[in-house]
């Protein structure tokens, strides 16, 4: 395995179809690549990234679309790991609060913010209990200094009254509220966005990433693929191979025991909780050290979650949550909010599964979150386990072990990706100044929309606009009462490698977490992938 050359200029990090069809071409007439990776969630879509900055050959591939799998149903927060430091597991636990550090200084600033959470100290949190959370989260602060993130990026836990409590989180009951505990973590704003910008990078740094195309057999030399938009089957051969399928993996390579859990969030509009909130720790009745979180997005909705519930049998494309997690979660928020929550309030639903080791534990909920790097007698490497927030050392970890399986670590560089901004990428004081800036304000666009694109694109906000060009209702929202503009949509098909309105609706844009949102604007993803030019992509 010996890395190319770098290129005097980067490759484009444009995504389309006409790219697609003539990358997988090269490979179908025998191209080898030093490493192909099998799945293209946060973890394939790193360690395509991770290898191909440290100059190898790469082709990714998965059987739908980028973020199709768990990437795209988590809670979208990145982590501090302070629920490993109460577990005592201080090792992950930093590793969590030094990944999320990295994605809010250095490579995803723009995605990823500071989000304040409350604690309320109601009748069912103890003043020793709350002491101990306190205790906690203070140490959790230590962590974040520890590794280096800044405190003006997270502002540190305090105490707080309950007339404050109740300013921050206005749909509490206030009766027995002693006060609060405030907290800071990380908000990813959209984590198929996050997907996204992974695999352009990795595209603009040579990459080849392939969606539509299915594993039908892994060795340690090579797959058979086959073109889901054709039927047609290839071979792609490769130096090492990468299975970062998720909770599919175990269907790819032998000896992968693996015990998916299902965790379900509730999608509801913040008017349905009284207004906008902050992120909210809602103790669960009952169960000590157990609570639902409340999670404001962007977008005008919020989430509920989450649940953690074995899945035995098949593994589901897409998992459904069940009446049962629906209704807990109401049942919590009954509890905890002096607002009616009902069952048809609930516009959403969603659930993921997470891909944990089956360590012989007796609930889904003891099995460590540890990321695990699996090499099969085949030579095929299977990174299995982790969190959205440790993608990036998940990825590292795993291109380490291919390179050693094929060539002892030898002639190839160490991973560059703690240094490395994903497309869109830039300092917070820059992308607020891109809000306000001419390049947006000159756009027949509200200030509203011109912040929503900053935080969802960052420093390509205005390329997304300028996709408008030949066409300004591209500015207008695809539907009354959506916040996503017809730009957004033209913008995936020739930039995002979208194929189809799914790909649109469900994760360029999250449009289709709400199922009637989805229907409302189906017209113009139809027109959006007539109407795209085929790009020819660098």
């Amino acid at each position: 395995m010996t890395p190319q050359t770098p290129p005097t200029a980067p490759a484009t990090s444009s995504l389309n179809a006409a790219r697609r069809a003539r990358e997988l071409a090269e490979l179908a007439a025998g191209t080898t690549v030093d490493l192909l990776v099998v799945g293209l969630g946060a973890t394939g879509a790193g360690v395509a990234l991770d290898a191909a900055a440290r100059g190898l050959s790469v082709a990714a591939i998965d059987a739908h679309d980028l973020a199709f799998g768990t990437s795209r149903w988590s809670s979208k927060l990145i982590h501090g790991g302070l629920r490993y430091l109460a577990a005592g597991q201080v090792g992950i636990a930093y590793q969590s609060a030094a990944e999320r550090g990295v994605l809010m200084t250095r490579t995803a600033p723009h995605l990823v913010r500071a989000l304040p959470f409350v604690l309320p100290e109601t009748p069912l949190v103890t003043p020793g209990q709350a002491a101990l959370t306190l205790a906690g989260l203070r140490a959790g602060d230590l962590l974040r200094r520890s590794a280096g993130t800044p405190r003006t990026v997270l502002p540190g836990p305090r105490r707080i009254s309950a007339m404050e409590t109740l300013r921050l989180a206005p749909a509490l009951h206030p009766y027995g509220l002693r006060g609060g505990l405030l907290s800071w973590d990380g908000q990813v704003t959209d984590d198929a966005r996050l997907v996204i910008a992974l695999a352009r990078t990795a595209a603009a740094h040579g990459a080849r990433v392939l969606t539509r195309c299915r594993a039908i057999a892994l060795s340690g030399a090579g797959a058979e693929v086959k073109d889901e938009l054709t039927g047609a089957v290839h071979t792609i051969r490769a130096r090492a191979v990468i299975n970062a399928a998720g909770v599919w993996a175990g269907g790819l390579v032998d000896d992968v025991p693996l015990r998916p859990s299902r965790g379900t969030h509730l999608v509801l509009r913040a008017e349905t909780l009284g207004g906008r909130t902050c992120g909210l720790h809602l103790p669960v009745p009952g169960e000590r050290g157990r609570f639902v979180l409340v999670l404001p997005q962007d977008d005008g909705r919020v989430y509920v979650g989450l649940t953690d519930e074995p899945v035995d049998g098949p593994v589901p494309d897409v998992p459904a949550p069940t009446e049962a997690e629906i209704g807990f979660l109401l049942d919590v928020l009954d509890y905890a909010l002096d607002v009616p929550v009902h069952r048809d309030d609930v516009i959403g639903a969603f659930a993921g599964l997470r891909p944990l080791r089956d360590d012989g534990r007796g609930e889904t909920a003891d099995i460590s979150r540890r990321h695990e790097v699996i090499v099969a007698r085949s030579g095929v490497v299977t990174i299995v386990g982790g969190k959205l927030t440790t993608y990036r050392r998940m990825a590292q970890d795993a291109v380490d072990a291919a390179v050693a399986v094929v060539n002892g670590g030898r002639h190839v560089p160490p991973g560059v990706t703690p240094r490395l901004p994903l497309v869109g990428a830039a300092p917070p004081a820059a992308l607020a100044a891109l809000e306000v800036g001419p390049e947006l304000r000159s756009a027949a666009i509200s200030p509203e929309t011109a912040r929503r694109l900053v935080r969802r694109y960052g420093t390509e906000a205005p390329a997304v606009v300028a996709a408008a060009a030949a066409d300004p209702a591209l500015l207008e929202p695809v539907a009354d009462g959506l916040s996503v503009i017809g730009a957004e949509l033209m913008w995936g098909v020739r930039n995002e490698g979208a194929l189809d309105a799914a790909d649109l609706l469900d994760r360029r844009t999250r449009i289709g977490l709400v199922p009637a949102d989805k229907e409302r604007a189906l017209p113009a993803a139809r027109a959006a992938l007539s109407e795209a030019p085929a790009a020819t992509g660098g």
